[in-house]
């Protein structure tokens, strides 16, 4: 049920806000992504704690790239 939830706020992030702020992703696949397919394999626990992980990595001194959730 809150697996859904964040699921859903997620989506909801990509389709409706993210398009209005522009690209601004370092890494492929974007965070938002990222958080999505983490929560979705691992739960909200151990995929919020990747997502966690990989938004703190997420600034202008990281030259980002390719980092695929594990």
């Amino acid at each position: 049920m809150i697996k859904k939830l964040f699921l859903f706020l997620i989506r909801f992030y990509q389709k409706c806000i993210s398009p209005a702020l522009g690209p601004h992703c370092r890494f492929t696949p974007t965070c938002s992504q990222y958080a999505f397919e983490a929560i979705s394999k691992y739960g909200i626990f151990k995929g919020g704690f990747l997502t966690v992980r990989r938004l703190l990595k997420c600034h202008p001194f990281n030259k980002g790239g390719y980092d695929p959730v594990p």
